[in-house]
């Protein structure tokens, strides 16, 4: 059976359909419209990295700039760029230090004054400025924004169409790739965006080669203010991993891939994005836009007070039903990771089961009475290949059923085991996953999958055993309230970690406020419900089983109900906000 689970949401943008154009031939005659009666004119576009900056210069042509201008022409050396992050980069295959960098440290001055006054020197007709940067040389008589989300330029790693920012490393291991975009690269873009967005003129989609659209600075921004009004999805994406199953495949209706399905991202707004439609034109953005520029009406004042335009909230799917374990794996505790790694706040997390095999596990803390330096030890032995770790001396194997809850505060020694799909809940730094062992495999690349012992065993919280681990860790459900059709529990998260979650079962509405934080859900039983407003301030909205949805903030009351089509069924969510 395949779940009326969509796959491509859209947010329907009122009001700017006049204000948006399809394909270079459209958006060249709306630039000319706005060049006419200048006899100069400088059409800055400024690119985030790894967008497809002669393509762009390509499809203006028709324009016929004078000048074409690169903003790569005034940037440091790729050598002398790497010598100056290297301090952040750090020699590890897949952690780094958060960098404070602006794009113009590595900009040299000189190069940007002579191009800056070879701009000058054109006195008639167009020139084109563009690149990442191409707003520190000029920022232009027409300013264009042209925008690209984390998953669009991780594809583009992957394929080798492009290494990062100035590196020439097309061939470089993904891991370093995405290591120096997640901790360098995409941070710097994201200071540049966020001081820029508001001044430009145009706001450029590329996510699809040759297939550009375009629209106001007026139109992006009302946009995202329409859409921090209302429930919203955003676009998932899958990924294969070597320990994925199929249940994504087969329930969700994806296209098979040489290897399975291992995750699901439905709600993670650094890196998901959103598809606006502007009548019937339909535009990409990064999801963390509505992050930096509808903070509050997003996350609500005193959860932008506590962690500033970022979203601390992040939903995924692991899939192992017909697959294998994943790594036995720590996460750090807060003061490790800011230290380590200028992180600010840490990644608990925790297990909800949505589907199960008979046999399905989590492991989860540590056995009583065990010796940490001889699990160390056994640890060490099995990286170097000299024994296969023996994970049930040491970790505790607890059965996992549909609907189960397993809380993972930072520092507890877990994994899910074989025939489950677990929606994971958790907090957003979600690259920090110490793994201490990996069953003998190697990655998808034919790789050892990277482990980190040293990292891992200053993390793991030796007095998470497992008396402790069934009193405080395992579907701690507490009963919260009840009325005709409905019933609220308490399923988690531990004390330690700041997300609150509340499972909703219901067979009638059911009403709901987010309480001044922005609420993240998932419908974890029954085919279909619908989210309404009881003022009217939205138009009813539509969620089916395991389509994660967010609730902004700046909304405040809304009611669930189910839908006919769940047929008198009980019906389940689960809500996950800051406490």
């Amino acid at each position: 059976m395949v779940f009326l689970y969509n796959k491509e949401p859209i947010i329907t943008i009122c009001g700017w359909d006049e204000a948006v154009w399809q394909g270079y031939d459209s958006i060249v005659k709306e630039l000319q419209r706005k060049m006419e009666t200048k006899d100069k004119v400088v059409l800055t576009v400024e690119c985030y990295p790894t967008v497809r900056e002669h393509e762009i210069a390509d499809g203006l042509r028709a324009l016929d700039p004078n000048l074409v201008i690169f903003a790569d022409e005034a940037a440091m050396e790729p050598e002398r760029i790497q010598a100056k992050m290297q301090r952040y980069l750090t020699d590890d295959r897949v952690f780094g230090y958060m960098a404070p960098f602006t794009v113009d440290e590595f900009f040299i001055e000189g190069k940007v004054v002579q191009l800056r006054k070879r701009i000058q020197s054109v006195q008639k007709g167009l020139v084109l400025v563009i690149g990442f940067g191409a707003s520190l040389l000029s920022s232009g008589d027409i300013l264009v924004y042209t925008d690209l989300a984390r998953w669009e330029i991780q594809l583009r790693y992957r394929s080798k169409e492009f290494g990062n920012w100035r590196a020439n490393n097309q061939d470089e291991d993904i891991l370093r790739k995405y290591k120096r975009g997640y901790f360098i690269e995409w941070r710097m873009a994201d200071r540049l965006k966020r001081s820029l967005l508001h001044s430009i003129d145009y706001y450029l989609d590329t996510h699809i080669a040759n297939e550009p659209k375009m629209t106001t600075k007026e139109a992006l921004l009302d946009g995202l203010k329409q859409t921090v009004s209302r429930p919203f999805r955003l676009v998932p994406y899958f990924d294969p991993g070597v320990w994925g199953g199929y249940w994504l495949q087969e329930k969700i209706g994806l296209d098979p891939k040489q290897h399975p399905y291992a995750w699901g991202f439905d709600g993670v707004p650094e890196e998901n994005s959103l598809y606006f439609q502007f009548s019937d034109i339909r535009m990409e953005l990064p999801s963390i836009n509505l992050v930096f520029f509808e903070s509050v009406s997003l996350l609500g004042e005193r959860v932008y007070a506590r962690f500033g335009a970022e979203f601390p909230i992040r939903f995924d799917f692991l899939d192992t039903i017909g697959g294998q374990n994943l790594s036995l794996q720590v996460h750090p505790v807060t003061d490790y990771i800011h230290e380590a790694f200028g992180m600010r706040y840490t990644q608990d997390e925790s297990y909800y089961i949505l589907d199960a095999k008979p046999d399905a596990t989590v492991f989860l803390g540590l056995k009583e009475g065990i010796h940490s330096e001889e699990m160390i030890e056994d640890l060490e032995k099995a990286q170097n290949g000299e024994i296969s770790f023996p994970t049930e001396k040491y970790v505790n194997v607890f059965q996992a059923k549909k609907h189960d809850h397993f809380s993972i505060p930072a520092g507890t020694i877990h994994c899910s085991g074989r025939n489950a799909i677990v929606l994971e809940i958790s907090a957003t730094p979600y690259i920090f996953t110490f793994k201490l062992w990996d069953w003998d495999r190697v990655g998808l690349d034919g790789r050892p999958r990277p482990v980190h012992l040293r990292h891992g065993c200053l993390n793991v919280q030796w007095n998470r055993t497992t008396d402790w681990v069934k009193s405080h860790l395992i579907s701690q459900v507490e009963s919260t309230g009840e009325g005709d059709g409905w019933k609220e529990e308490r399923t988690g998260l531990h004390e330690f970690e700041f997300i609150e979650t509340r499972r909703h079962w219901f067979t009638a509405l059911v009403q709901h406020h987010t309480n001044g934080s922005v609420n993240v859900l998932n419908l974890v039983e029954g085919e279909e419900a619908i989210v309404e407003s009881p003022s009217g301030a939205f138009e009813p909205f539509v969620v089916h089983y395991a389509e994660t949805f967010i609730v902004p903030a700046s909304v405040g009351p809304y009611t669930i109900r189910p839908s006919e089509r769940s047929g008198g069924k009980q019906l389940a969510t689960i809500k996950a906000f800051v406490k």
